[in-house]
């Protein structure tokens, strides 16, 4: 099976760095949005027997409740429930934590994620308009513009 690992980014090693880079920008295309979070948040990186990252969720911790803001398997390991464990680890780190609040934010048009995040046990919150709007490059989902950002959230406790 695979281990979940908790680290920072600032202890990673360049390699490593290279590595996570891009599959956190399959998440999030903006790189500048990346680094508003990163350093400040715990990564669970996910490995293989190698050793090699295969996947990652990136949690933001801020007084009583904490945020997923970057969630990424490797094409190669999608379909296998990856994704869902990283998921419910956040889920259990955070009740150990004794926070109240579980945050995810995606996209409209992240019509997958939107289920996953739903079959965790996330509920729609609320919806961000236009938070994608001004992103460099338009993006597109499942043929749907990608301009709103949904919330979902669990309660903890």
């Amino acid at each position: 099976m695979y281990s979940i690992q908790p680290v920072l980014w600032s202890t990673l090693s360049h390699l490593q760095q290279a590595q996570l880079k891009p599959m956190l920008l399959v998440a999030d295309p903006s790189w500048v949005e990346i680094e508003t979070y990163l350093f400040n948040a715990k990564l669970f990186v996910m490995l293989n027997a190698q050793a090699q990252i295969i996947a990652q969720l990136c949690l933001l911790e801020t007084d009583d409740q904490a945020e997923i803001k970057n969630l990424t398997v490797a094409e190669s390991y999608q379909g296998q429930g990856l994704a869902k464990a990283l998921i419910q680890h956040a889920i259990e780190y955070a009740k150990q934590l004794n926070l109240h609040h579980l945050w995810v934010k995606t996209g409209n048009s992240s019509l997958d994620q939107l289920a996953l995040y739903q079959k965790c046990g996330f509920r729609l919150s609320h919806i961000e308009r236009d938070v994608f709007k001004d992103y460099p490059e338009p993006i597109y989902e499942n043929g749907i513009a990608c301009l709103d950002q949904v919330v979902l959230g669990i309660v903890l406790s």
